[in-house]
């Protein structure tokens, strides 16, 4: 199984990037790209323990729905969520907060299984893990500039 591994150092108290990172508001700012919608579920605030969402994106030039699920909860050091239905096999998308140097660390594990058997494979191989690496490295491009700025409270009521 595929497994992205990233880490941004953002200068923010953790609670602050915390509920950056479990906002449904924010993560619709961050994949204007794919022009994420939530419409079902939790679709605005905060995220938390077993609520869901479910997305209708565009990818790769087809409109597809995806919904997880919050199924770990530890404010503020760690949350995850994990794919309930969608395009992906399976997936689970994990965020850790630690403090370090007066900041955050968010350290995320994005652990994936594409479908499709061999076909999938190849898939991850010649262009899906990269697609996925860039899509979460520009979500956590935005909730650092959203936590290190006053934007934050734009999205955290």
């Amino acid at each position: 199984m595929p497994r992205i591994e990233l880490q941004t150092e953002i200068k923010a108290d953790r609670n602050i990037v915390f509920d950056l990172s479990r906002s449904i508001d924010l993560h619709k700012i961050s994949t204007e790209q794919t022009n994420e919608e939530a419409i079902a579920g939790k679709t605005s605030g905060l995220i938390g323990m077993n609520e869901s969402v479910t997305w209708r994106a565009k990818h790769f030039g087809i409109y597809q729905k995806l919904t997880s699920k919050i199924t770990e909860y530890d404010r503020p050091k760690y949350f995850a969520d994990e794919m309930v239905k969608g395009a992906f096999a399976e997936f689970k998308h994990e965020h850790h907060f630690a403090e370090s140097n007066g900041g955050t660390l968010m350290t995320d594990f994005f652990d994936y299984k594409s479908p499709f058997g061999i076909l999938g494979r190849l898939a991850d191989k010649l262009f899906l893990k990269k697609y996925m690496t860039e899509l979460l490295t520009e979500r956590n491009r935005i909730v650092k500039e959203f936590a290190e700025s006053d934007k934050w409270k734009e999205v955290i009521k």
